[in-house]
């Protein structure tokens, strides 16, 4: 990249701006207020041949307003070998923003792809789901142990938390001002029960949106013709591979994905390691799970997991990789835009059965 490049290091609250002149090899620096005000003044301030910024939560909105004022923008992937700081003995705000603009004036900047703003925000609602269910989950475990710790049974069961089951255990419980001081644990209980019944409603009305966007969604819909597929795994999917063909094979899908081995090799020593886990860890853990449910109902996905565990591979390390394989799969879906249909070689497999 020829001309003025302008790097900007991204921070919550300030950022800085590096004006890099390829030609002279000169940088001129400002710090400037995260804002869209600000930052809009500065990117408009010098005319540059394309705008680099790093990955992280400001880089949506920032490569949607270069959009607006018409200048390239290209988000950097951080995460690479060409960003690592260990050997050095100064790390600065100044540093970075200068060292984006020399590895993109030089293109060794590895970029990453920036979905729209509503694939963004659909994302971000599908993230907000799991850490709801996941602190329902945390407030559930609480309860139990409450609960054994006073010598009672643990609620169990998914009967536990229906509206009947909470009505069961609210019997227990006490506003924490009525409790003596012998009796605290069924104020705590109050206050569990409540923030459940909290956490379920917001978990019900966020789900009641995610359901009206994957309806109205045909992504969603091809890939809920996997068996084993639901919505909620669909989604997943869908909002990461939005634009599927950004990826040029199935290896470099994968290696989006994190699901595929950790490598050294040197001289005669090839060694293989455990999956990298770098890209999406939502993705991941949709897949992963994912795969260990086809295994009821995908007749490809039991005959091929059946078969990596018959030529010795470990059943864990056979649903990673079947998850890899049920991934490349999805992409080739929304590549074709046709459903499901099982392999021969998966019916012909079942039948022998």
């Amino acid at each position: 990249m020829d001309g003025l490049i302008l790097a900007i290091d991204l921070g919550k609250f300030n950022s800085v701006c590096c004006w890099y002149d390829t030609a002279t090899k000169s940088a001129t620096f400002r710090q400037v207020r995260t804002t869209r005000a600000e930052l809009g003044r500065d990117l408009t301030w010098r005319r540059v041949v394309g705008v680099i910024i790093e990955a992280g939560s400001p880089a949506g909105w920032v490569h949607d307003l270069c959009g607006e004022l018409g200048l390239p923008c290209w988000v950097a992937n951080t995460s690479g070998v060409a960003w690592q700081w260990k050997s050095l003995k100064r790390k600065t705000d100044r540093d970075d923003a200068l060292k984006l603009a020399r590895l993109a004036a030089i293109d060794e900047l590895p970029t990453i792809s920036v979905p729209p703003r509503p694939v963004r925000q659909w994302k971000s609602l599908i993230g907000l789901r799991k850490r709801l269910v996941g602190e329902r989950g945390r407030g559930q475990n609480r309860i139990r142990g409450l609960l054994v710790g006073q010598g009672l049974a643990a609620p169990a069961g998914n009967k536990a938390w229906t509206e009947l089951g909470l009505d069961g255990l609210s019997q227990l419980a006490r506003p924490l001002s009525e409790c003596s001081d012998t009796e605290l644990w069924r104020g705590e209980l109050t206050a569990l029960i409540a923030r459940h019944s909290f956490l379920d409603g917001q978990i019900r009305e966020v789900e009641s949106v995610l359901d009206a966007l994957a309806q109205s969604s045909r992504a969603v819909q091809l890939l809920t013709s996997v068996p084993g597929v639901g919505v909620r795994t669909a989604e997943v999917i869908a909002a990461h591979l939005h634009e599927g063909r950004r990826f040029r094979n199935a290896d470099e899908l994968s290696a989006y994905a994190g699901l595929v081995p950790r490598q050294y090799q040197s001289g005669l020593c090839d060694r293989r390691g455990r999956i990298t886990k770098r890209g999406p860890k939502l993705l991941r853990a949709a897949l992963v799970e994912c795969a260990w449910c086809s295994l009821r109902y995908n007749r490809w996905a039991l005959a091929t997991w059946k078969r990596l565990v018959a030529n010795g591979v470990s059943k864990k390390k056979a649903i990673v990789a079947l998850a890899r394989k049920l991934l490349i799969r999805c992409w080739g879906i929304l590549k074709s835009g046709q459903a499901w249909q099982n392999p021969p070689s998966a019916v012909a497999t079942n039948a022998g059965n």
